[in-house]
């Protein structure tokens, strides 16, 4: 019986934990890279990409102990995915390019269609005005041709022909998009968290990208998950605002939850109340639930969010956790 692994992205590099007993063993590799995203083949646990700040896509085989560079074209990558429907690898960059590889990342070919949308001319990263990054990427796992992309700051853009077009940002729709999910098996069901709050729906991204969605919190949403076993239980990380959130003050940051279309529910039972750093990692497999925080705490809950515990990690330190994935 395989042992669960999760996989995390640091800002510096990738962390392979390992779960033994109770405790979790911890390797990192490609320290020093600027390692931000990452995405695993949902058909092989040890197949693992890598996006890097100003390094491309690096792709591991060995479940992260060695390293090829998959030679994007833009060094600046933001996003990751790997297609569960067709096992597609798609990268995200700043200036905002979106990138498919039917090879595993031999070889890329660019989506430009999303460039040829009229919102373009006013997508722009505040932090950095002059321009804008492909922040999700969220390709859906029953349909191939289906396929989420918020752009930060630009909105949420959805394709039906596997990117080949795209329906632009629609009035009224959120902007600021930080992490899109599907559902694993309810088919249409799509999720989402962003600047303005969060929203889900259930015709393959129609609303969501119309800008129509159900209640939210009232708070700027980061991280979304959804459980793998229903469909109306999913989760979202918050804060007050974005100087909270990411920078040096007091995040005041919480991990809500939503389900059954009751109202959104703060959880905590055991975490710290306000979380002293951001959530941005939240990962929801197997029964289990899971969320990285900006400072390298590792937390689960195995009672869909009610109770938690920290994770008690061995080998390697970790100094922060931007994102999450399950070795498969």
């Amino acid at each position: 019986m395989l042992m669960a692994r999760l996989y995390a992205a640091t800002g510096d590099g990738i962390a392979r934990l390992d779960e033994a007993g109770e405790a979790w063993t911890v390797e990192l590799a490609l320290s020093g890279s600027g390692a931000q995203c990452l995405a695993v083949d949902p058909a092989d646990r040890d197949a693992v990409y890598a996006g890097l700040r100003e390094g491309g896509v690096r792709r591991s085989v060995d479940g992260g102990r060695s390293w090829v560079d998959c030679e994007l074209p833009e060094p600046g990558v933001f996003s990751l995915a790997v297609s569960a429907a067709d096992g597609a690898v798609y990268a995200g960059t700043e200036p905002s390019r979106l990138f498919r590889s039917d090879d595993a990342g031999a070889s890329w070919r660019e989506l430009e269609a999303l460039l040829e949308l009229p919102s373009r001319p006013s997508w722009s990263f505040p932090p950095r005005p002059w321009t804008s990054h492909v922040r999700w990427i969220a390709p859906s796992p029953l349909d191939a041709d289906l396929l989420l992309v918020g752009i930060e700051l630009g909105g949420l853009m959805r394709s039906t022909d596997g990117g080949q077009s795209w329906q632009d940002h629609r009035p009224g729709a959120q902007p600021d998009v930080h992490s899109l999910a599907w559902h694993p098996h309810a088919p249409g069901r799509a999720y989402e968290a962003g600047g303005g709050g969060a929203a889900f729906e259930h015709r393959r991204g129609r609303d969501l990208a119309a800008g129509r969605r159900g209640p939210r919190p009232p708070l700027r949403t980061w991280s979304v998950t959804v459980d793998p076993d229903d469909a109306d239980c999913w989760y979202v990380s918050a804060s007050t605002g974005p100087f909270a959130a990411h920078g040096r003050r007091d995040p005041q940051a919480r991990i809500y939850r939503r389900r059954d279309g009751e109202p959104w529910q703060s959880l905590a039972g055991g975490l710290p109340e306000p979380l002293p750093a951001m959530p941005y990692a939240l990962l929801a497999t197997d029964g289990r639930l899971f969320a990285g925080l900006a400072d390298g705490q590792l937390w689960e809950s195995r009672d869909r969010g009610d109770t938690w515990t920290p994770l008690q990690l061995e080998g390697d330190s970790v100094a922060a956790v931007l994102a999450l994935a399950p070795a498969c």
